[in-house]
């Protein structure tokens, strides 16, 4: 996954922001081959969760159907969500894959101590049940 350095340090800002709650967005982009996507956009979105909000988040479908307007607009793809896990590893939970599409990758975002550490992303195995490491290249302006 290829995701401008901008668009990056907008995503770490929102997290760090929210925490110690979890915060979530929608990551917009393209597909650069048949392996590979690049994210050019991340669109910050509410948790709706009204409970255990330190540990989880809700993008509710309200959301979703507004993302897949907003991205079909730009003549762009939701390439999948975005996440923070406060005080925990940027490492997918139980809740993550139960909640998880097997066609969209999730990048989650260790934030300790109210700064983002560590980002990984995940997308889910077509067995769906486990998550497989994408790789994250982070670029200047693209």
């Amino acid at each position: 996954m290829i995701i401008d350095e901008e668009v990056l340090s907008g995503i770490s800002r929102q997290l760090e922001a929210a925490y110690p709650e979890e915060a979530c967005g929608g990551l917009l982009g393209r597909m650069v081959d048949e392996s590979d996507v690049a994210v050019v956009e991340a669109v910050p979105l509410d948790n709706e969760r009204e409970d255990e909000r330190r540990r989880r988040y809700l993008i509710g479908p309200d959301a979703v159907l507004a993302l897949e307007r907003r991205a079909e607009k730009a003549e762009l793809q939701v390439i999948g969500f975005y996440h923070s896990h406060p005080d925990a590893h940027a490492l997918p939970s139980k809740s993550d894959r139960e909640h998880a599409w097997p066609w969209y990758i999730y990048l989650i975002v260790q934030v300790q101590f109210g700064s983002a550490t560590n980002t990984r992303a995940w997308r889910l195995t077509e067995d769906q049940e486990h998550f497989a490491p994408v790789a994250v290249d982070a670029r200047e302006s693209m």
